[in-house]
C-alpha cells in the first residue's frame, strides 16, 4: 500500500536490475513506491521476466528493454521515459556482469575480452546510464548504484572485484562532474544477498560464510530490504549534500579486522 507523504513523495525514479523478488533492486522499487515515488523499470536481456516480477510490486509500472552497452538503446531512453513519467528525479544502477571465465579462481588466466565486458557492463555503464538520463533531471537528482566492497580481494570474485573498484572510482568522478548540475552520485555497498546475480558466482557460499563469523550485526543472506532502504534514503531529499559517498549496508563487516 502506498504511504501518503513518504520520503519519495512526488519523485520519479528509474530502476534497473529487477530480476527476482530476491533482487535488492526489487526491494528498492517496492519501497520507493511505498514511499510515494512513481517508478519505471528497465531490463535486459529478458524484459518479460522483469514484467512478471513487477506484478508483485504495490503498483503497476512500465518495463523498458535497456542494454546499457547498446548506444541505440541509451540514445532512445530519455524519450521513452519522458513519455511515461515526464522527467526523472533519481536513477538506480543495479547492473553487474562478468563472463564465467572472469570468475571462480580464473583471475590469472582471464582474457582481456572478458575483463573488458565486465568493466563495460559493471562500471562504465554507471556513466553511460546516468548521461542517458541526465536530460530528464533538469532540476537535479540522485543517482544510486550498488557495489560489493572493492577494498578487498574476495575468493572466487576475481575480475568483478576490479570492476567494482572501477565502479567506485567512476562514482567519485561522477560526483565531481555532476555536482554543478545538482546531481548527487552515491553507492550502497551491500553485504552478500542470495540473489540471482550472487548465485552466478562460483563459490558464493564460501564468500558469504565470512559474514557468519565477522559481521558485528546479524546478517541475513535472505533479506535484501536493508540495502533497499539505504537506496531509497539516498534517493530522497534527506541526503541533500551527500555525494561521492559509499554507504555500507553489510552488518558492519567492512569495519572489522580479524
Amino acid at each position: 500500500m502506498t504511504t501518503t507523504g513518504g520520503i519519495l513523495e512526488g519523485k520519479r525514479i528509474l530502476i534497473t536490475g529487477v530480476l527476482m523478488e530476491s533482487s535488492i533492486a526489487f526491494h528498492a522499487a517496492k519501497l520507493a513506491q511505498e514511499q510515494g515515488a512513481e517508478i519505471i523499470l528497465t531490463a535486459f536481456p529478458r524484459p518479460t521476466l522483469t514484467e512478471r516480477i513487477a506484478k508483485k510490486l504495490p503498483k503497476p509500472t512500465t518495463v523498458l528493454e535497456l542494454d546499457v552497452t547498446n548506444d541505440e538503446h541509451l540514445a532512445g531512453l530519455a524519450d521513452k521515459v519522458r513519455a511515461d513519467l515526464g522527467g526523472l528525479d533519481g536513477v538506480v544502477h543495479s547492473i553487474g556482469f562478468a563472463p564465467q571465465d572472469a570468475l571462480g579462481g580464473n583471475f590469472l588466466d582471464t582474457p582481456f575480452e572478458s575483463v573488458s565486458t565486465a568493466m563495460h557492463v559493471s562500471a562504465y555503464s554507471l556513466k553511460s546510464l546516468t548521461m542517458a538520463c541526465k536530460p530528464l533531471m533538469q532540476d537535479g537528482g540522485s543517482v544510486v548504484g550498488l557495489t560489493f566492497d572493492a577494498q578487498f580481494a574476495w575468493p572466487q570474485y576475481d575480475w568483478m572485484g576490479p570492476a567494482k573498484a572501477a565502479l567506485e572510482a567512476t562514482n567519485r568522478y561522477m560526483a565531481r562532474y555532476l555536482g554543478p548540475d545538482n546531481i548527487r552520485c552515491n553507492l550502497v555497498s551491500a553485504g552478500p544477498i542470495g540473489s540471482m546475480a550472487a548465485k552466478s558466482i562460483p563459490g558464493f557460499s564460501d564468500l558469504a560464510s565470512v559474514w557468519d563469523t565477522r559481521s558485528p550485526l546479524n546478517w541475513e543472506l535472505s533479506d535484501p530490504e536493508p540495502a533497499g532502504k539505504a537506496i531509497v534514503a539516498l534517493l530522497s531529499d534527506w541526503f541533500p549534500k551527500t555525494t561521492g559517498e559509499i554507504v555500507h549496508v553489510d552488518g558492519g563487516l567492512h569495519a572489522i579486522g580479524a
